[in-house]
């Protein structure tokens, strides 16, 4: 994995500690100093990634809500060799299959979980935003996809 540095920030690397340590030329100028936690927050990240690997636990609530991981599409060609889709059945007329993106391995240990894994934090996180964006969670019944424990409060229903 790569990633572009912006020229104003200096990694500096601590020989004794094995620490590495990042610093910006001017910590007055507004926008370096917040590029200077962004930039720590995505190498932190990619180290992460490399090392461990990021997931996301998709839950589908409601009755019939279910999901396969399957290696062709009906509907869509695939974007690369040996691409899987994930399809989900989630209360329309039709399954909706999304091509699963490169890098990222999608695998069904219950018919209503997900499991998402990928060294690349951003694409595992926005391929579970798009899954989620077919049923988001709704306040009355409590039902749709959530994404890592995510919860909602439940509103109360309207009386006369």
């Amino acid at each position: 994995m790569s990633m572009p540095i912006p020229p104003y920030i200096s990694i500096t690397q601590d020989a004794g500690n094995r620490a590495q340590t990042l610093d910006v030329l001017d910590a007055k100028d507004r926008k370096q100093r917040e590029m200077w936690g962004t930039v720590r927050a995505y190498l932190q990240n990619h180290i992460l990634g490399v090392s461990e690997g990021h997931t996301a636990i998709l839950r589908l609530v409601g009755v019939g809500y279910r999901a396969t991981v399957e290696s062709i599409a009906i509907t869509k060609p695939a974007a690369y060799p040996g691409q899987q889709f994930v399809s989900l059945k989630v209360g329309y007329s039709h399954p909706i299959e999304l091509g699963v993106p490169m890098g990222v391995k999608a695998s069904t240990p219950q018919p209503t979980r997900i499991l998402l894994e990928g060294c690349e934090k951003e694409v595992v996180m926005q391929f579970a935003a798009k899954i989620r964006a077919w049923r988001v969670p709704e306040p009355y019944k409590g039902k749709g996809i959530f994404v890592n424990g995510e919860t909602i409060r439940l509103k109360a229903k309207k009386i006369k």
